[in-house]
């Protein structure tokens, strides 16, 4: 390999690098505080680079954070995938861990919606993904219902699986994990049993 070749391999190493730890840092960022409102100057700090480099690697601050949140949908994305349809404990116990480490910074950033444009986006998609996840877990569990229960079965269930469900037996009750798992548990199973 030629010296240019290197130099120009090396720079290109260089501007990944630096592109990786920007969009690290703006991740990062969003699973402290999940709101796009953060400063450029917090993303700078966090990937050791000046506001400068940070809008020449993204384009632009609403790209920066596109970019970061999808990352960060896609890890959670990934916690989450470990249950199988149908299997109520392990649906419970990833949404136990999924919550124990984003619960807190939801909770907030719901409390922030209706003050922000900014959070909402933020909010209805995590919504969305919730009742999806809800449905693909738990609606096997529901399938010889008749179309107007189970529709009334999956709204219970999101509301039984929803991280204010969790911040209730775990925050205002002070219950242990295995205790408001439990709960969770037998909310589910209450639901899904129950006939109309």
């Amino acid at each position: 390999m030629n010296s240019r070749s290197y130099r120009m391999r090396a720079r290109a190493e260089a501007a990944e690098d630096t592109r990786r730890r920007v969009f690290d840092a703006a991740a990062d960022l969003l699973r402290r505080r999940l709101r796009v409102d953060i400063r450029l100057e917090d993303v700078a700090a966090g990937a050791g680079v000046s506001v400068q480099t940070v809008l020449r690697v993204a384009g632009s601050k609403a790209d920066l954070f596109r970019v970061a949140f999808d990352q960060v949908l896609s890890e959670i994305t990934g916690q989450l995938s470990d249950a199988e349809p149908g299997d109520v404990d392990a649906a419970v116990r990833t949404w136990f861990d999924h919550y124990e480490q984003f619960g807190d910074v939801v909770i907030r950033t719901l409390a922030e919606e209706a003050d922000s444009t900014v959070v909402g986006p933020i909010v209805e998609v995590g919504r969305t993904k919730h009742r999806q996840r809800v449905e693909q877990l738990l609606g096997p569990l529901l399938a010889t219902r008749p179309a107007e229960q189970r529709d009334r079965a999956i709204d219970a269930l999101v509301c039984a699986c929803d991280v204010y469900t969790w911040k209730l037996l775990r925050r205002d009750f002070g219950r242990p994990r295995a205790d408001a798992e439990a709960t969770m548990r037998l909310m589910i199973e209450s639901i899904v049993e129950t006939r109309e």
